[in-house]
């Protein structure tokens, strides 16, 4: 079993990393260092993917458990890891190493945050379709944790717009997308295996993405609906029409004992000016009988035309976070089964999210309360039952998660354990920290 380090490894290792790496800044692991929790005994900062891979070797050599770090923004979203021995930092590999403005293609390092590299696109019209969900994210946190916002509706998840990878495996060797040099790796599409591995698979070090060019304009549509039933109208309204939204996001606040609260929905539209307000004004049409509004013609009542988001927009709410994906048309149920469980626990829910995806965030208030949390998590479960969704724990308390389920049944387990044994069959990779223990 893999293990972190002791003293006197820690001192060997450390030791070996810095005549190794000497651009590779390597320091003990503090309080600012934890990974949901545990401190790492040795951090190293490396500036390149050779860097990352002559760190990654050493510590395969000392059978040193590993996990990465970008902003560390969502180092305590799942399973804390049992060990880690090293954390490798990848805040100074921030270069956009290659832009390919006339194909619409950026290759970057992982430790990139996505606002300066939006800064970097905008000089050329253009944007990367991955939303800033969590402010201050790194592109290599994104990939690890697969988040996605709200232009998933139009534009795709993180691994869709995401066309290939450098990664650096347990044992040190690099691989990239479509690589055959590898054996073990033949075979695989890397960028759409590890979007989503929480770093149990390899470090990724680079990405190359797809782009898409700004919009001329945008517009946003938001309502006020008063329940799930209007909901259901104005999301089976909008799926059918030909208005092509970018995203639609809906919020509901504070839903406790006291009642149901009502449901903010808000829809992005966005392209060329002319098209772009015949379009708006369909949608303001679609979302008035949704909000009990049939006032002609302009149903100014039901949707307010606005070009920022609402302040909640692509936002996760907390302190505790679950994450559900569920089948589009059973969102105003789980909503509603939502809502019941508020009344029945005395617990304040806020429900946010793509709700035309079926992608929603539940932020919970039972913070000190692991009974109210597990069942939030087990009514989530219980409406998603059969439909390919499930429910995540990820952002609460470590007394918390270590009470519940974490993760909840997963399809093809068996499988994933294979490709974890493939990849990393020492479990130096933040063993623990993925779904089923891996």
């Amino acid at each position: 079993m893999a293990t972190g380090t002791d003293g006197h490894l820690a001192t060997d290792l450390g030791t070996a990393l810095a005549k190794a790496c000497p651009a590779a800044s390597v320091h003990p692991g503090g309080p600012d260092d934890t990974v949901d929790g545990v401190v790492p005994t040795l951090v190293a900062s490396p500036r390149s993917t050779a860097e990352v891979a002559a760190v990654v070797s050493l510590a395969a050599a000392y059978r040193c458990t590993l996990a990465a770090r970008g902003a560390g923004t969502k180092l305590d979203w799942g399973r804390a890891p049992e060990s880690v021995g090293v954390l490798v930092d990848l805040s100074r590999m921030d270069r956009v190493l290659e832009h390919q403005a006339g194909d619409f293609v950026v290759r970057v390092e992982a430790g990139t945050r996505l606002d300066r590299l939006a800064r970097h696109l905008a000089v050329t019209g253009q944007r990367l379709p991955v939303d800033e969900v969590v402010p201050g994210s790194s592109v290599g946190g994104v990939i690890a944790t697969g988040l996605s916002g709200p232009s998933r509706h139009a534009d795709g998840a993180v691994r869709d717009v995401l066309i290939g990878v450098t990664v650096v495996r347990s044992d040190g060797v690099v691989a990239r997308s479509g690589s055959k040099v590898v054996k073990n790796v033949a075979g695989y599409d890397l960028a759409k295996l590890f979007t989503g591995s929480f770093g149990t698979l390899g470090i990724v070090t680079e990405a190359t993405f797809r782009l898409r060019p700004i919009p001329r304009s945008r517009q946003i549509l938001a309502a006020t609906l008063p329940g799930e039933d209007g909901l259901a109208t104005a999301l089976a309204a909008l799926r059918e029409s030909q208005i092509a939204p970018t995203a639609i996001e809906i919020d509901r606040s504070g839903v406790h004992g006291a009642g149901h609260g009502a449901i903010e929905i808000a829809v992005l539209i966005e392209g060329d000016e002319r098209p772009l307000a015949e379009r708006t004004e369909v949608c303001r049409a679609l979302l008035a009988p949704a909000a009990g509004t049939r006032r002609a013609p302009d149903h100014t009542a039901a949707a307010r035309a606005q070009v920022t988001a609402p302040a909640w927009w692509g936002r996760i709410p907390g302190p505790v976070s679950i994450k559900v994906t569920i089948a589009p048309a059973l969102v105003p149920d789980l909503l509603a089964d939502l809502a019941a469980c508020a009344r029945s626990r005395e617990i304040v829910l806020t429900v946010r999210g793509s709700a035309a995806d079926g992608v929603l965030w539940v932020g919970c208030s039972q913070l000190g309360d692991p009974a109210g949390v597990g069942e939030v998590l087990a009514v989530a479960r219980a409406r998603c039952a059969g439909t390919g969704g499930g429910a995540m724990l990820l952002r609460a308390p470590a007394e918390t998660k270590a009470a519940l389920d974490c993760w909840g049944p997963v399809r093809g387990l068996e499988m994933m354990r294979r490709v974890k044994a493939s990849f990393d069959p020492e479990r130096l990779l933040a063993p623990g920290r993925f779904v089923g223990g891996i």
